[in-house]
């Protein structure tokens, strides 16, 4: 990483157990502004847990959170909630509304969090689907749109209220490989059209090549690896190499 680059989110020695399981032990993570960083890891490692950290869902047992240099601990909800207006989040199955329109799914933050006019939703919502290629969708229920459509239409709620930070949960879980492509394609349209920071939880190695400024790996609750796609392909670590390649064999236990 470029040393002129700040970074907007940092996680300290950060550590998190549920009862007897302990997820993350003492993670350190730091991720650039305006840079897309992608977290490789084993399904069940604690990378979701990582992103309710950032943005305050979950409070670390010991370590810190920062957000634009702010610790996240020491903030009470009031504050919480402002820092989280700076992120959109497209989630994993896209958690649209089933009784809503698309054009509704993606004005409801506008209508929770702006005072705008009925027209200026409308604007906006219509300007927000066409970034995401959708056109005249807007009446549509989602139960009528493809996987790869209501990916897009998540994205669009997410980038409505234009948050400087997207966190995108697994968004290319459960596409065919074209439209993981379309997808993965979409991320990179969008940070270059909008400047945002992305953070990107995917298993998609592929993918995570092609849509990530920096890579992070997570292992046994600790980063062990970060750098940009070609420093994590080159890295000597035989669990990075195993991980990337798909291998059975290596020290990453297959059960």
């Amino acid at each position: 990483m470029a040393p002129t680059q700040t970074n907007i989110i940092e996680l300290q020695e950060v550590h998190k157990s549920f009862g007897p399981q302990n997820v993350l032990k003492g993670l350190s993570l730091q991720i650039a502004s305006g840079r897309t960083t992608v977290i490789i890891g084993r399904s069940g490692g604690g990378k979701s847990v990582i992103l309710k950290h950032m943005i305050g869902l979950i409070r670390p047992d010991q370590g810190r959170v920062l957000v634009g240099g702010n610790d996240l601990n020491i903030m009470d909800d009031r504050q919480l909630n402002e820092v989280r207006r700076r992120f959109g989040m497209l989630f994993q199955d896209a958690a649209l509304f089933d009784s809503m329109t698309v054009g509704e799914n993606v004005a409801f933050p506008l209508k929770e969090h702006t005072s705008l006019s009925r027209e200026q939703i409308a604007d906006t919502v219509n300007e927000k689907l066409a970034m995401v290629g959708l056109v005249n969708v807007d009446h549509k229920m989602p139960s009528q749109l493809s996987g790869g459509m209501r990916k897009r239409v998540g994205l669009a709620r997410a980038i409505a209220l234009e948050p400087e930070i997207i966190l995108y949960d697994e968004p290319t879980t459960g596409l065919d490989p074209p439209l993981s492509d379309a997808i993965n394609r979409l991320i990179v349209e969008t940070q270059e059209k909008l400047g945002v920071t992305g953070v990107v939880i995917s298993h998609d190695i592929a993918g995570a090549f092609f849509v990530g400024h920096n890579i992070a790996m997570l292992y046994d609750g600790k980063i062990i690896a970060h750098g940009t796609p070609e420093e994590i392909k080159s890295s000597e670590d035989a669990v990075v190499q195993q991980f990337i390649h798909g291998r059975a064999d290596g020290p990453i236990e297959v059960v």
